[in-house]
Formats: C-alpha cells, sequence, structure tokens
C-alpha cells in the first residue's frame, strides 16, 4: 500500500469511527438512556478532529498550517462559548489575529521541515 492510498485510508478510518461516535452519542440521548446536556456546546471539537487529521501523515506545509489553524480555531470557540479564562468574543477577538501572525512566521520553517528529502541523482 502506497503512502498516500495509506494516508486516504487512515482519513476515512478516522472519520467513520467519529461518525460512528456522533451518531451513538445522539441515538442514546434520543433513547433516554444518556443525558448529554449542551451537546451542541462542544461541536467546534469537531474542527479539532479535522485539524488534526489534516496534520497527521504526509501533509503538505499548506496543510499541517490548514489543520493548526482548525485545531486553534476550535479551541479558540470552544474557550469562548464556555468562557474560559474568562474569554468572550468582544474581549478574545485579537487571539486569532495574533495566531495569524505566528502562523505567517512558522510557515516557512514548517515548509522546509516537510519538504520531502531530495535524493542527488548523478547522471553521467
Amino acid at each position: 500500500m502506497s503512502n498516500k492510498s495509506s494516508y486516504e485510508w487512515r482519513k476515512q478510518l478516522m472519520w467513520g469511527l467519529l461518525l460512528i461516535g456522533f451518531g451513538t452519542i445522539v441515538l442514546l440521548e434520543q433513547m433516554d438512556v444518556i443525558h448529554v446536556d449542551g451537546l451542541w456546546h462542544y461541536a467546534p471539537l469537531v474542527l479539532t478532529v479535522m485539524g488534526l487529521n489534516k496534520m497527521i501523515g504526509f501533509p503538505t506545509a499548506k496543510d499541517f498550517t490548514t489543520g493548526l489553524w482548525m485545531v486553534f480555531l476550535s479551541l479558540w470557540l470552544l474557550s469562548t462559548f464556555e468562557n474560559l479564562f474568562g474569554l468572550t468574543f468582544s474581549n478574545g477577538w485579537p487571539i486569532p489575529v495574533i495566531f495569524c501572525g505566528v502562523t505567517m512566521i512558522l510557515e516557512p520553517f514548517i515548509e522546509r521541515r516537510l519538504a520531502p528529502e531530495q535524493e542527488t541523482h548523478d547522471e553521467k
């Protein structure tokens, strides 16, 4: 199995497991077996899974930084929804701006780190 096909298989497996888990929780809540209060309040965590999925495997630098953004955005949204650390949308909006700057600085380093090793071939 090639690296690309194993990466695609792993992504499909992760999404399948996520959907099975989510569907099971919703079904059990509908059947009154469990009660999950504010289930939709934690919806940004789906972005975390999507971001991590984009970052693992053999990503390009752009995929990696996109995944990093998705993870950051989901954690920022969760923090503002839950009012963690006193964050709200009105006082927490500079944090994504700062993270945008950090990403712009890190992207060349990530690109260099994730660049495929180039083999030198001597053609005679």
